[in-house]
């Protein structure tokens, strides 16, 4: 049974269900203490949510602590070496039986009582069952498992819905664009993920990176002044300038900015030979291949809290640049909080001297003291905060997303594209963030 909505936040939802064609948003949605409580049930609890990479549990017993909107969840390899995600709750008295973020056991054993797990999540033994339990039908009394658990290249989703789709199915066409950067070879994670809260709400950051381009030139002018970003990647352009935007994807959406037809010492760009030379494009579309080549600046969001990014930075003005591909998550913490989670990517067969420039880029740019997430995280608090206001919520104060629509500007399709969605040329518009919201929305408003 879903969580019931009360008339007011239905009629901010229809609100905006019934003003969305026209580029208009509540600003109160991003911090509303009751749609928050929803958000938790009717979109976490019904989609194909990422919890983990498969490198970060590699053999049998290894596990890591996630979640699925604010509950807890374990994501255990278990002895058969099929990876099992277990809610974190003991079945006697609820309390939870995983003591750590992270680590490698046969068993978890609840320090309340003592009921104790197999890995597999299955109830394997109880105190004084003999003289107390003597019924008691173990099967009947294990860890709760999500119902639903699979991998697309190592990424690793769980679905607590009764019959979601399969996840080949939920990710669609955004598939094809993490490949673009996932099917060159097989990668890792590169250390345990930053882990850091700030004071925004969830949607900001996933709405961000499925495609907020006009920002970069404000917000991030700081690291093109100190030489710590090439200014190019942050101009506005148009379709000479490689620039496209995807949505059209099922609530999914991409950002690409590409540089076809560069000299060939730019292919791979921040990417050294030792590593390009692992690079296989067997298995690979020839299209996302050329992407991957030309590749200068790649985002996108997995609805609903997932996002990526793929591009080159450095650490020190006149330092050479690095290739950093990371995974993003903005989990819920209330409606004015997340903690986001940050993982870096670096291929598996690339040497130590490699991976540790990698970590440093990575950290310096996108991190807790990174460069960018300064700027960024910054100004998303404050958004948080006017959403929050009580002007805002009275007179229903509303935000514009008509960038790049009808009567707004003239945007071409490239009808030449050959990846999924549809294809804007140009990075002046707010389709992938609206794709997103749309999604949102229709979640929210399904019983």
């Amino acid at each position: 049974m879903s969580t019931p909505i009360s008339p007011r936040a239905l009629e901010l939802l229809e609100d905006m269900r019934d003003n969305f064609e026209q580029g208009l948003v509540p600003l109160s949605v991003y911090n509303d203490p009751e749609l928050s409580e929803v958000e938790l049930d009717r979109v976490f609890n019904r989609n194909w949510v990422f919890l983990a990479h498969e490198s970060e549990i590699p053999e049998p017993g290894d596990y890591v602590l996630r979640t699925i909107g604010e509950d807890p969840w374990i994501v255990v390899r278990d002895e058969s070496g099929t990876i099992r995600v277990l809610l974190d709750s003991c079945r006697h008295r609820g309390a939870q039986v995983c003591r750590a973020d992270k680590g490698n056991t046969s068993h978890f054993r609840c320090p309340y009582h003592g009921w104790t797990y197999k890995n597999s999540g299955d109830l394997a033994g109880v105190p004084h069952r003999v003289e107390s339990y003597r019924e008691l039908d173990l099967k009947q009394w294990g860890l709760v498992k999500a119902p639903h658990v699979d991998t697309h290249r190592g990424l690793v989703f769980a679905c607590l819905a009764a019959d979601p789709p399969e996840l080949s199915e939920y990710l669609g066409g955004i598939a094809w664009y993490l490949d673009v950067h996932l099917a060159l070879t097989e990668f890792e994670v590169l250390g345990d993920p930053h882990r850091w809260v700030v004071g925004a709400n969830w949607k900001i950051g996933a709405e961000n990176f499925a495609g907020d381009s006009y920002h970069t030139e404000s917000v991030h002018r700081s690291v093109v002044e100190v030489s710590l970003f090439p200014s190019i990647l942050l101009k506005h352009g148009v379709a000479a300038q490689g620039k496209r935007h995807i949505s059209g994807l099922g609530g999914h959406a991409a950002n690409l900015n590409h540089d076809v037809g560069a000299p060939e010492e730019a292919q791979f760009w921040g990417y050294p030979s030792e590593v390009t030379e692992q690079f296989d494009a067997e298995g690979m579309d020839p299209a996302q291949y050329e992407l991957a080549k030309w590749s200068k600046l790649s985002t996108g969001t997995v609805f609903p809290n997932l996002s990526y990014l793929c591009s080159a930075f450095v650490d020190a003005p006149g330092r050479p640049p690095g290739t950093v591909l990371m995974l993003r998550q903005w989990q819920p913490r209330g409606p004015a909080a997340m903690e986001l989670w940050s993982w870096i990517l670096v291929p598996k067969g690339a040497s130590d001297e490699y991976k540790d420039r990698v970590a440093r880029v990575a950290t310096a740019s996108f991190s807790p003291s990174g460069n960018f997430e300064e700027d960024d995280t910054a100004i998303w608090s404050t958004i948080a905060r006017t959403a929050g206001s009580r002007y805002a919520r009275s007179e229903n104060l509303k935000l514009n997303y008509q960038m790049g629509m009808p009567g707004m500007a003239e945007i071409e399709r490239d009808e030449n594209w050959r990846g999924p969605g549809v294809a804007l040329m140009s990075d002046l518009e707010d389709g992938g963030q609206r794709t997103v919201q749309r999604r949102w929305i229709e979640e929210m408003l399904r019983p």
